[in-house]
């Protein structure tokens, strides 16, 4: 199995005002995110790469419409069919996994990245045909 990253940075401010008053993450607070795109093939394309590194620029161009010194909440409560979602490092991580996953069928998982110390992944579960009912 090959694997690729690509590093994608951004800073936004965001709030989790579900969480119990005193909790630290439900004021207004800020981070500088570290978005960590990643890629799996069992083979390689004709240039001998899992996919070129450039082409992952629709990653940067997205993050930086979207979500670059924005205020995450104000996203999150308005781009989903099913509702507002907390702007927790995992939905993050869910978001962007779903939004790029139809462009880029090599995507593996998406990582956020808080701080230098966590670090948040969502990676589907695969299943098997085997295992399919």
């Amino acid at each position: 199995m090959y694997r690729i990253s690509k590093e994608f940075h951004f800073s936004a401010s965001h709030q989790l005002d579900h969480l119990p008053d005193g909790h630290q993450c439900a004021r207004l607070h800020g981070h500088n995110y570290v978005i960590v795109v990643i890629l799996e093939s069992e083979t390689l394309d004709h240039n001998s790469f899992v996919r070129d590194y450039g082409e992952l620029d629709i990653v940067k161009i997205f993050i930086e419409a979207e979500w670059d010194h924005t205020h995450l909440n104000d996203y999150f409560d308005n781009h989903f069919d099913d509702g507002p979602r907390h702007t927790t490092a995992e939905n993050i991580a869910y978001a962007l996994y779903e939004w790029l996953f139809h462009s880029i069928p090599e995507l593996a998982a998406v990582q956020v990245k808080e701080t230098p110390k966590t670090c948040s992944e969502y990676r589907p579960t695969l299943v098997f045909e085997s295992e399919a009912p």
